[in-house]
This record gives structure tokens, sequence and C-alpha cells, in this order.
């Protein structure tokens, strides 16, 4: 069928999503009243290139101790940026704080598309995503799941991300003008359960008899997407300086990767193995056999580690000395709490 044809999208999708809508913490029911905003918003953000089942249990602890725009605006950096880690992609965690004080200065969340991109942290999607799932206000919402339900619906050849502006104008052109935010779940539901990357459950989806790529008996083929580039490899070590049962943790930089988190010490992170580099004392270090291995967003990370022991009484640079029996608790992005689980295991 051709795109430019209007399909009878909205209804079939909706009846469907009205009897097998997911149930999230952060949502209303189907057809139900607008959920609140601030559970809309932090679901949002949170869910940024994060997967729904990684979500749940920090959206749960988040909303448990901080449950307003306002209780989180008076959080501490540090408590926020320790309750996040594990999550990745560590400047949300940044903006998502910014942004509660700004709402909580402003009194309440804005509703608009236009007003909620001026603040901390929200880009068209999440602007979309909010004002038609928090608000019920008619916005195209494009997700990952979203434009592999599009690229099938329409079959289009072309690759991503290429193709993004014509899914775009496609998606509008099947939204409805109302239960906007239903339409948006329930097509992020049917990406999610049904329209799935690999083996789609096309004989339980609603929409087949609309589909171009299940009638092409391709559907898998879409979305086409262009080869993927080889990600840098880059290098670093990690250091774990013990004193009197403590290890010494630093605070990263507030700006950059994994800012304002707690850390442990590291030298550069380079194109070959920096080797003792930037260590946060001298010492005698003992360089281990293990390496931590970690990919980031942009460059894939090897990391060697070094540890040492110094007396109780040795000086040693600013940082924080933190229980190696509680180092769970520090709250280590991803990355340094694989290295601290491996320089744990030495005292085992």
């Amino acid at each position: 069928m051709p795109d430019n044809v209007p399909r009878a999208i909205a209804a079939p999708l909706l009846k469907w999503y009205d009897a097998y809508a997911r149930d999230l913490p952060w949502r209303a029911p189907p057809g139900a009243n607008a959920p609140d905003p601030y559970r809309v918003w932090l679901s949002e953000v949170m869910l940024q290139q994060t997967q729904v089942a990684s979500v749940i249990p920090y959206f749960e602890k988040f909303t448990a101790r901080w449950p307003s725009f306002e209780a989180l605006a008076a959080a501490e950096d540090a408590d926020l940026m320790a309750a996040w880690a594990g999550l990745g992609y560590y400047a949300r965690a940044r903006n998502l704080l910014a942004c509660a004080r700004e709402v909580a200065r402003r009194g309440a969340l804005p509703e608009t598309e236009a007003e909620l991109l001026g603040l901390p942290g929200i880009g068209g999607y999440t602007a979309a995503a909010i004002a038609a799932i928090a608000f019920g206000r008619r916005a195209v919402v494009v997700d990952a799941n979203v434009e592999r339900v599009v690229t099938r619906l329409f079959a289009l050849a072309d690759p991503l991300p290429g193709v993004r502006p014509r899914i775009r104008t496609l998606t509008d052109s099947i939204t409805p003008d109302a239960r906007a935010g239903d339409f948006a779940q329930a097509m992020m539901d049917l990406g999610s359960g049904i329209c799935t990357a690999r083996a789609p459950r096309c004989l339980l989806c609603p929409l087949r008899g609309q589909c171009d790529g299940f009638a092409g008996g391709a559907p898998e083929r879409f979305p086409v997407k262009a080869a993927k580039v080889p990600k840098p490899q880059r290098y670093g070590t990690m250091f774990w300086l013990e004193r009197d049962d403590q290890v010494l943790l630093v605070r990263r930089p507030a700006k950059g990767l994994l800012g304002g988190m707690r850390a442990l010490p590291t030298g550069p992170w380079t194109d070959s193995p920096p080797g003792l580099a930037d260590a946060p004392i001298a010492a005698g270090w003992r360089v281990l056999d293990a390496q931590v291995r970690h990919g980031f967003t942009h460059f894939n990370l090897d990391v060697a580690l070094a540890a040492a022991t110094i007396p109780a009484h040795t000086g040693a640079p600013e940082g924080e000395w933190w229980p190696i029996a509680g180092i769970e608790a520090a709250g280590l992005p991803t990355v340094f709490a694989k290295a601290a689980r491996m320089f744990g295991r030495m005292h085992a």
C-alpha cells in the first residue's frame, strides 16, 4: 500500500492496548485520567537509552525516596548521583536534578512541547512523550520501538538514520487527536512485545492487515540499518589504594564522562595502555593479571588494575576513604563497580 494512503491505525491499536497494555509503575490505566506528571517525566528520563526492566527498580527507589519535584529538588547532588549509579548515561542524572529544581522554582511542569524543550535534559522525543502521556496533548512520539513499527507498516527501504524524517512524518499521519498518550504507549508496547526486532509475532498483531512488511512476507527486514562503524578502543588503569581496611575514592569532575560520580582513581584513558601514569601516590603498585572491559556509547575501554596498601598513618591525596566491606554502598558507576568487585576478590 503506498505510504500516502491514510490507514486506520489508531482504532485497532487502541482497542488492543485497552486489553493488553503493560502494567508499569509510572502509567495510568488505558483510558484513565492522565498520570502524575512527575512520574511520567522521571520515567521518560530514566528510559532514555535504557531498557524498561532495568529502569523499574530505579524508578521505584527514586519515587519512594523523592516522591515529587520538590523533594527531588532538595536532594544533595552526591546522594542523587549515588542513587543513579549503575543506570548509566550519567549526564541524565545531573540534568534530572537541574530540571527538578527549575520545575520546583516554577511551581509546575510545563504542558507544551515548546516549553518542555526549554528544561534541562529534555529533548524532542522526551518533550513529545511527556506532553502526550502526562497532559494528553497530541504529539508525535517516536522511540526505537515506534521506529520499528512504522518502518514495517510502510516497508521503508531506506536505511536508518537517514529515513528518520520520513518515519516522523508517517507517525504524524497515523497519530490521533484523542488519547494521544495511550496511542504513544500502545505503539511502544506493540514494538516491545509483538513487533519485536527478531521473530515478530505478526499473527498476534492488531495491525497486520495494514502492514506492508507483513504483506511482503519479511517484516524482520525492517528497519534497514546502515553498516556499523567499529568503536574506537581505549585503555586505562584504575588504582585500588588501601589504608586501614578502607579504599581511596575520588569524585570525578562535574563535567565530562561520569561527571560528579564517586570513582576509583584512574589515569588517562588513551589509545595505548598508560601503565601507572597519574597514580594517586607513589607506592608499591602491583598490577593484577585480570582486567576490566567495558563498552561506552562511543568507545570500548580495557582497564588494567593496580593495587597498593599503605600504613594507616601515611598521608594520601585528597579523596574519601571508604570502608572496603561496604564498597557496594558507594554508588560507583558500572565500570568502577566492576573493578571494585574484582579487587574485592583479593580479600575473599
